[in-house]
This record gives C-alpha cells, structure tokens and sequence, in this order.
C-alpha cells in the first residue's frame, strides 16, 4: 500500500512540474525590442511546423522535462519580414547547425533571408557544425563563421527507402496490390525488395533536382563555381574547418565569444555583449483586425483521411466546412490553400475538390504548395486560379492504388489457427484478411481503381487546361519536383505563402487585406487536455525511438490503410 501511494505521489508530481513547465514556458507576451542595436537570432531547434503549435505537447521535450517552443514556419517568415522594418533590429545572427524540416520551408527561410539583405541590414551565420541542409541555409549571410574544431557537411542527397517484403514474408503476410500507374511506388515496400527500374527513375530525377538546387545556391552565395561545388562534394574534400575556408565555403574559423565580439562590432552595442532576442519571442504577429478585407489562409496539412482532421492530419469534414466558411464570408475575398500533403483517401480528396469547386465560382483560389503536395494532396490542388510552388516541393504523384494484407499463411501455418465462414453472395467477404482475393474480385477492384483513376486525370485536365491524354503521360503516378512540375504545367510560379498570398490579392483586385487563417487553432489548455494521453504516447515513442521514429510512424499509417489511395511514396529518407 505504501508503494503504491508513492508511485500515485510521484505521478502527480511529475504531472504537475509538467504543466507547470508548460504554463512557464507559454510566454504571450508581445516582445518590445528596447535596445536599438539589437540582433535577431534564429536558431532552428525543433521540426518546421507549418503554423506555430497551440498544443504545448507538440513541442515538449520529455528528455529533459522543457517545452522548446519554435515558432511555425508562417511565423518565421513574418518575423523576418518584420525585421527588415525594425528601426531597433540592426542585423539577423543565424546560428543553426542542424535542421528538420522539409527541403520547401528551408527554402522558404532562405528566400526570406534573401530578401532581409536588400534592407542592408547584415546576417552574420555560426555553427560548431554545419550539416548540408543548415549550410545551404546559412551559406546567404554576409559573413559565415565555424568553429575552429567544427565540420561541415558537403556530400549531396542520397534518397534512402525502407522495404518490409522480408518481413511479411517472413511473418506470412501478402500484400495484395490493384494500382494504376507504373510509377506508383506507394505499395512497394510491400511487395519489392528494392526499387523498381520505374521507382529508381523517377527518384534520380527528383533527387537530382534537389541536390542542384542546393549546389547552385551554394555557389551562388559564396561565389564559387557550380563545378567546384560538385567536386567538393563528390569527393568529400572538407575534411578539416581549414578546408572550409581553404575552399570558400566559410570565411573565418572562431568560437562563439569571438563571433559575440564581431557581433558588437557590427550592431553598434558598446555593452559587455551584443543585445539578442531570438526568433522565438520575436515572432508575435500584430493583426489590424479594422482592416475589413480578408484573405483566408487554409492549412491542408498531413494525410488525407474522411472526417475530422487535426494539425497533422487532413479530414475531409472539418478542411471542407473549413473551405465552406470562407467561400460564404463575405469578407473573405479570395482563398489561399496551404497544401502540405503526400495524399491519402481516394475518395476524401474528393470531397474536399468539390468543396473548392464551389468555393471557386464564388472567389479566386490559389494554391500554395509546401514541401509536398502530391498524389491527393494534388488532387485538392489542380482546380485553383494559380499554384505556386518551392523548386524543391516534392509534387505529382497523378495515380491510384489499392492495398489489402492477406494473412491466411500467419493464420494457419505461424499460429494454427484456421478460419470456416458462411456467406450470402460471391462477393459478402471481399477483403476479408484471412484469405487471397480471387481473380473475380481483383478484377472489380481494379475497375475501382482505373475508374478513381480516369477522374483524377479528368480533374487535373479540367483543371490546368491540358487534354487527358497528356496529364496521363505524366502521371501514372510519377513524383516530380516542383522544378520540372512547372516546366510540366502542373504549377504557375515558383515561390512560397507570401507570393501565394499576394497573387491571391492581385486576383481579388484589392490593394489592403489581412489574413484569416484556418482552422482556427483551438485553446492551448484545451488542446493540452484533449491530447494529453496521445501527446505524451507519441512523445514518449518518438524520444525513445529517435530517428528511427519515422520508419515506425510511416509504415503504422500504412499497414493500417486499406481500399482505394491517392498517396505518393513520402517514406523515403533523403539526407
């Protein structure tokens, strides 16, 4: 008994320094930059978010019980934006040295940092060391410093996909696959080995528009060759922080006091250390709620699921009532949808593209796509006014598929168990688990899948203005970048939510708005206590498992999904 009462004492304990935490943490205070030589510093700790989290479990550390809050990506750029502005904000300290996000959003950041050097305001970047993606960030600053025992990453993208054939072999599952589309590669870790010759290709050609992004910028910012670029890569000539600078990639090797010191210098402060405020309190957002006319900012963020959805999910319910409510609200004057998306439900993206089929006669839709926005997640996106994408988004994915698990061999050789049943008709028990789908039932779900199939290519066609016939020659469930995807005509533009957001403007022809974003984010204490249990599990599974939890995260949703997709092949790892 008294063990017991000690284990219920230390649970409320912990639970209470964990809300505690939280509630400190939860600063809503708008930051005033009082010192006039001020430097805005951005470190990127946690995961790119697309809209910055109210749920506080989303971004609490269980490690070592604090809430890294970072703001959302629509956040950063917006600070950035702000500081170009600020009379108080006399330069930006990029001191990152690893990133997680998406190719897309750190593109985005990027761009934005482009544009804050035409205030001629400086950008000084620091690292112990630099990973690839994070150098490609910093590369654009005035000045980039390294520690003098740092390393710097410089070996291109190697694309890194997990099969699991083995393991169902093994277990005496069978995956039962019905697609259209060679290039449909969704279903492969269940059925191949490795990549097939189509898979391979159309990976190479992706990859390989990424890395010569990231190889151009480089060169470009640091004013080398692109050629050079390569080499130092292939050969993985940075070996020592001296090679950095030997190679023009960094300017000078110092420690952190040091660049303080060049900090100073720069910003003007005569203290003992240059005054920072760090993106994460920088980035409040001021709204001019007297400002009458709006622009809705729709977030279609996740897998795409019918019903209800959450930040990490899209439910055709709530992003169609969603679309619904600024489509009626006469204020709103056009939509912006924000699609981050790999797909998902066949027949959710359905719903949503006649939600925005009817949005569309009644205002100007225009699609911003994030890192990716493929397979349904380009389905919800071919029917608006203009599509604006990153160079690096990964898109396309025109194709269908359907997946269904037989484990009659688990059943009856690994377990013994074994099944009888009695039905009504041919077809009562199609789908059933504990048996293989008979020739007469693949057929009808593959007339499913090529009728699922012929409306996808049909709306894509209606959509972008192009015949059938050529959306199919580049569909077939084949993934491109957002590069290709324009000389395609699969997108217009290439840019991020800010171009998205103007274009939309230009096309309501209105010269002042704000904008109205949705969904509308609930209570942070609401959100908390609704997610609590699933929060904490997650959490908990993603410390233990590191990076491997996305291999786990990934190959769960799709064991569990069977029936008719739209979803592109978004388990790959690309380092």
């Amino acid at each position: 008994m008294v063990g017991f009462l000690l284990c219920i004492f230390v649970v409320v304990v912990l639970f209470v320094g964990m809300i505690s935490a939280l509630v400190a943490s939860m600063d809503t205070k708008t930051p005033v930059v009082a010192d006039a030589n001020s430097i805005l510093e951005i470190n990127l700790r946690q995961p790119i978010t697309e809209r910055t989290p109210n749920n506080p479990l989303q971004t609490f550390d269980f490690s070592n019980f604090k809430n890294n809050f970072q703001p959302g990506l629509t956040d950063i750029i917006t600070a950035i934006k702000k500081a170009e502005t600020d009379a108080n904000i006399k330069g930006i300290y990029i001191h990152t040295g690893y990133i997680t996000g998406g190719k897309a959003s750190i593109e985005e950041i990027r761009n934005a940092l482009i544009q804050f050097k035409k205030s001629k305001k400086f950008i000084v970047a620091y690292a112990e060391d630099y990973a690839q993606d994070a150098y490609y960030l910093s590369s654009i600053a005035d000045q980039v410093y390294l520690n003098p025992q740092g390393d710097l990453a410089l070996h291109g993208f190697a694309a890194n996909l997990t099969f699991l054939k083995g393991t169902l072999d093994k277990l005496g599952v069978e995956a039962q696959v019905i697609r259209h589309g060679k290039f449909k590669s969704a279903i492969e870790p269940f059925v191949e080995e490795r990549m097939s010759d189509a898979n391979r290709m159309q990976v190479k050609t992706y990859v390989d528009d990424f890395w010569h992004i990231l190889r151009n910028g480089i060169a470009q910012a640091r004013n080398i060759d692109t050629n050079t670029v390569e080499m130092l890569a292939d050969s993985l000539a940075i070996e020592t922080p001296e090679d950095a600078v030997k190679y023009g990639l960094v300017d000078k090797l110092l420690y952190e006091d040091q660049v303080m010191d060049e900090l100073k210098k720069r910003s003007g402060n005569i203290g003992a250390k240059p005054t920072i405020i760090t993106i994460n309190k920088y980035a409040q957002r001021n709204i001019n709620f007297s400002e009458k006319n709006k622009i809705a900012v729709i977030y279609a963020n996740g897998d795409i699921n019918s019903g209800r959805g959450n930040d990490e999910q899209i439910g055709s319910e709530t992003t169609s009532a969603d679309i619904r409510k600024a489509a009626n609200d006469e204020a709103v004057k056009a939509i912006v949808l924000r699609v981050n998306s790999p797909g998902g439900s066949a027949l959710a993206s359905e719903v949503i593209w006649r939600e925005l089929s009817l949005a569309r006669a009644k205002k100007p839709i225009v699609v911003s796509m994030g890192d990716v926005a493929a397979s349904g997640g380009y389905y919800i996106s071919c029917l608006a006014n203009t599509i604006v994408a990153q160079p690096n988004t990964i898109t396309g994915s025109i194709g269908v598929f359907g997946l269904l698990f037989n484990a009659q061999k688990l059943f009856n050789e690994k377990l013994g168990i074994t099944f009888d049943s009695y039905k009504t008709g041919a077809y009562s028990d199609m789908g059933n688990a504990t048996r293989a789908l008979t020739p007469a039932e693949r057929a009808k779900l593959q007339n499913s899948v090529e009728r699922v199939y012929n409306t996808f290519t049909a709306r894509v066609a209606n959509g972008r203005n192009m015949p059938q016939s050529m959306v199919d020659s580049i569909g077939q469930g084949r993934v491109w970048s957002g590069k290709t995807a324009l000389q395609l005509g699969l997108v217009d533009t290439l840019g991020g939510l800010n171009d998205a957001i103007k274009i939309a403007a230009d096309l309501a022809k209105i010269k002042t708005y704000r904008t109205y974003e949705l969904p509308i984010q609930k209570e942070p204490f609401s959100e908390l206590l609704e997610d609590l249990n699933g929060g904490v599990k997650t959490a908990i599974i993603k410390n233990e498992l590191g990076p491997e939890f996305e291999i786990y995260h990934q190959v769960s949703k799709l064991i569990k999904q069977e029936g008719v997709f739209m979803r592109m092949p978004f388990e790959l790892q690309l380092n």
